[in-house]
């Protein structure tokens, strides 16, 4: 029986808990009185999950049953989630390969020949093709990528895009010409968190830069509260809207799984656990991480994290309408990662881990930690945030990996140049944006090698504006002093100096609550 979530007060018989900072962790002792938020503990994974699969394909959800969709001489395309998704990567074999091989078995006993897979990276990186065998399985990879039948998507290829039309907002719809022009699109995704599938698959993967910039835009994203309930968040409502809009012009079969909170293999599965519960071997583990760590050069360390392999277990998959779909996906992903919290707190603690959507095989790069923190982590919540308006935010991270030039090269430009500008989202936005987003050296890198998009680290900034307007200081602990305040923030070397720091703003005995994730979580102030 798996336990739900709790939130810890702290009191003088709690150890030293966990807090994740990059490529290491550290072991904190907090005041007294600090809520410690911990997520549920992981839900037992569905034992047949090509038997769950099916009964998905042949019952869906307010929608024929696939096969019924399916006829010779028709267009297929299959698109599914990219590598951002889940973190770590889950172990072989991907939940999206064995989707993939049941829809493509079904589409081959219907006559079905005319069939294309992309991935829906949107303005993400393209994938290499060992990360595109690691998701759709080598028997995938080796029938339709040598004839250019499983392809990344590419949002600056003007002949592969087609303007659907405009949402009653004016918001431009333009998605991938393969998909729009399909007579069916089966897309498979992995709802890591609330924020993800629904209308966020189609509209915001298979898009380009033209449909992306009416919700990737810093008002959009400082009205969005928060990004894990999409019926508060103004970016999901235009996307909603886009969806809404596509499901007039298009026949869309929508695919989406859950998964349960296994997210370190051994021997990292302590960070799973509470620390008092600890035992023998988890101590063990513990002490002998640290020391691998401390002893580590940065390319190893980086490695060592980056070869994880999570091992998931499936909660739920779900397939038909697109919105009935998400809502059962959405009651999933509640039941493993909901926590009940009352009340907000002066100060919020978060420790920023290694990993995030945009740095697989790259560096945590100080644009990506904030966007982590302040962005994904920040908006953990569903209601209203855990820190107070006016309150103050630390969080842990080094700040210190530097610039992937492979993967973030437009990310560099953002940092020496505009941010050394300013650090207002709004003002950015209208100055830079288009500059780099139209960038002919940025769209190259882009469509031929592995580089994310030149506007990206303009998401990535406009993904903090909601915590950036909600609290009035922010303080990392171990971060580099003049990486801090290129972000406009401040750093500390230790949890005391930190709220010192802060004092001004939340007085010198401020209620303090930790985020203690990863695992996921969501923390319910509704």
């Amino acid at each position: 029986m798996s336990r739900p979530g709790f939130v810890l007060e702290v009191d003088d018989r709690t150890p030293p808990l966990v807090v994740h900072e990059g490529q290491g962790f550290r072991l904190e002792t907090f005041p007294l009185g600090t809520r410690v938020i911990y997520p549920p503990e992981s839900l037992p994974g569905i034992a047949d999950v090509d038997a769950a699969i099916q009964e998905a394909l042949l019952h869906p959800v307010d929608a024929d049953p696939l096969p019924a969709k399916l006829r010779p001489g028709m267009r297929l395309t299959i698109a599914f989630d990219d590598v951002s998704l889940p973190l770590p990567p889950m172990r072989a074999p991907d939940i999206r390969q064995r989707i993939i091989e049941a829809v493509l078995t079904m589409a081959a006993d219907a006559g079905v020949d005319d069939v294309q897979i992309v991935a829906a990276n949107a303005l993400h990186r393209r994938m290499t093709d060992a990360e595109l065998r690691h998701i759709v399985g080598e028997r995938v990879f080796r029938s339709f990528h040598p004839q250019g039948a499983l392809t990344n998507h590419d949002a600056e290829d003007r002949d592969n895009l087609l303007h659907v039309g405009q949402t009653d907002r004016g918001e431009d719809v333009e998605i991938n010409r393969r998909a729009a022009e399909s007579d069916l699109l089966v897309y498979v995704n992995v709802n890591l968190v609330a924020m993800d599938g629904g209308h966020k698959s189609v509209p915001i993967g298979l898009a380009s830069y033209k449909s992306l910039r009416h919700h990737h835009n810093a008002k959009t994203m400082v009205r969005s509260h928060s990004f894990m309930d999409h019926t508060k968040s103004h970016l999901h409502l235009s996307a909603w809207r886009m969806g809404r809009l596509l499901k007039e012009h298009l026949d869309i079969f929508q695919i989406e799984t859950t998964l349960n909170n296994d997210v370190f293999p051994a021997p990292y599965d302590f960070l799973m656990k509470r620390e008092w519960e600890w035992g023998v071997r988890d101590q063990a583990s513990m002490l002998g991480v640290r020391r691998g760590l401390a002893a580590a050069p940065r390319r190893l360390k980086h490695k060592l994290f980056h070869d994880i392999r999570a091992p998931y277990g499936l909660t739920g998959v779900h397939a038909g309408d697109t919105e009935a779909v998400h809502e059962r996906t959405i009651a999933a992903v509640h039941r493993q990662q909901l926590v009940e919290v009352k009340g907000q707190s002066d100060v919020l603690v978060m420790g920023v881990p290694y990993l995030g959507p945009y740095n697989v095989s790259s560096s945590m790069n100080p644009v990506l930690a904030t966007c982590m923190g302040l962005g994904y982590y920040f908006n953990s919540y569903r209601g209203q945030p855990v820190v107070r308006r006016g309150g103050a935010v630390i969080l842990y991270h080094p700040l210190n990996e530097g610039f992937d030039q492979l993967h973030h090269p437009s990310y560099v430009d953002f940092y020496d140049e505009i941010l050394a500008e300013s650090t207002d989202p709004a003002v950015i936005e209208a100055k830079y944006e288009e500059q780099f987003a139209t960038d002919p050296w940025y769209i190259h890198l882009y469509r031929t090698s592995h580089a994310y998009h030149g506007v990206h680290p303009f998401y990535m900034w406009y993904w903090a504006a909601h915590a950036m307007d909600h609290v009035d200081d922010v303080v990392w602990v171990g971060a580099d002093r003049k990486v801090a305040q290129r972000l406009g923030f401040r750093a500390a070397s230790t949890l005391a100096d930190a709220l010192e720091m802060v004092s001004g703003t939340v007085g010198t005995s401020p209620s303090i609550s930790y985020l203690h994730n990863p695992p996921h979580l969501i923390a319910d102030l509704s």
